[in-house]
């Protein structure tokens, strides 16, 4: 596997290794593990989906810490980092941008004034509370990477990263996010709350004098381009053909009316995963790997990366929604036969 080179803009070039890429990246997990405690298989998984090029939803009740994640995460990678609080009333020129009218040596003409989605961090805090016409404004920018406004297309310059973040409780005045929205996240994560020691932790880091704080881990002036080179060499992790062949058993048992499907696919999923389920797998099985220090994916990187890469991308049944199933309780009844078919052949 060769060393990936990246050039920046400002002509910086980076020649990255998988052991210099293992270095920084177990640094910047240990760097967001000192502020958010017990939370380090959503970390994680968010250094999975960001080096993978994708983004992320967080899921969990108020107050677990979605939003300081999200913020620890800019300042430790030294990014530009922009927020927006989605609420009802607000509308896509808020998030995209406006067209304003300007006077110049007399004559008077449109200009752009660039909105918070022109950032490297985009936070998109409670975004089930603004309005599917608001929610689409981001699709465009997830999925591609530029904004179109009056006829004209504004590239967002790389990496582009967005973290959103949904409460699963006060339903009263938030939007479900729809199907085309949620399968723009490469992973869904959900934050759980703490252990009683775990809290405890949190109580001394937090009501003291000393309140823990991040540190970038990367050179400021060279974040982007160390950041460029890290994805890039993320697709350079070796796939193995059974590997990749797991792969596709897993997405396809996740479908009803597929040959492979398995029975509770039959029984309490409408619609299984897309296409994009199986890449947003691979592509953090890859990152996993890197992680661990290989350059190739292995079986267990896909099972550890499974179930963030496809719980919002199945439909549920009206039955399953009756006997209050949810998709990962769904996915994992799906997958277990799976993998126990797949240790006996291999035992």
């Amino acid at each position: 596997m060769r060393p990936q080179t990246h050039t920046d803009s400002a002509s910086q070039e980076i020649t990255l290794s998988p052991e210099a890429f293992r270095k920084t990246a177990l640094a910047l997990k240990e760097e967001l593990g000192r502020v958010i405690v017990g939370q380090e298989e959503v970390i994680e998984r968010l250094l999975a989906a960001f080096f993978a090029g994708g983004h992320v939803l967080f899921e969990g009740l108020p107050g677990l810490g979605k939003t300081r994640l999200a913020k620890s995460f800019a300042q430790a990678l030294g990014l530009q980092f922009k927020r927006i609080q989605c609420t009802p009333d607000l509308m896509p020129a808020d998030i995209l941008g406006t067209q304003l009218v300007v006077e110049r040596d007399g004559r008077k003409t449109f200009e752009f004034a660039r909105g918070p989605v022109f950032t490297h961090l985009l936070l998109a805090d409670e975004v089930n509370r603004a309005t599917p016409k608001t929610q689409s404004a981001l699709l465009e920018a997830m999925e591609e990477h530029q904004v179109t406004m009056a006829g004209t297309t504004f590239q967002l310059e790389e990496p582009f990263f967005v973290m959103a973040t949904q409460n699963p409780i006060e339903m009263e005045g938030t939007f479900p996010l729809p199907e085309a929205q949620l399968d723009r996240f490469l992973f869904r994560l959900f934050v759980t709350s703490p252990s009683p020691e775990e809290l405890s932790r949190i109580l001394r880091q937090t009501t003291g004098s000393d309140v823990a704080s991040v540190n970038p881990v990367l050179p400021v002036d060279r974040a982007r381009a160390w950041i460029l080179s890290a994805r890039r060499l993320v697709r350079e992790v070796l796939v193995a053909s059974p590997v990749e062949a797991y792969v596709v058993r897993v997405v396809t048992a996740t479908r009803p009316g597929d040959d492979g499907s398995a029975s509770p696919a039959q029984r309490f999923l409408r619609y299984g995963a897309s296409p994009r389920g199986a890449q947003a797998i691979l592509m953090g099985a890859k990152v996993l790997a890197l992680l661990n220090g290989r350059v190739h994916v292995s079986l267990e990187d896909v099972d550890r990366m499974a179930l963030p890469a496809l719980n919002h991308r199945v439909i549920l049944s009206f039955e399953a929604e009756a006997d209050k199933r949810t998709s990962t309780d769904i996915l994992t009844e799906i997958i277990e036969p799976l993998l126990r078919s797949r240790t006996a052949s291999t035992g």
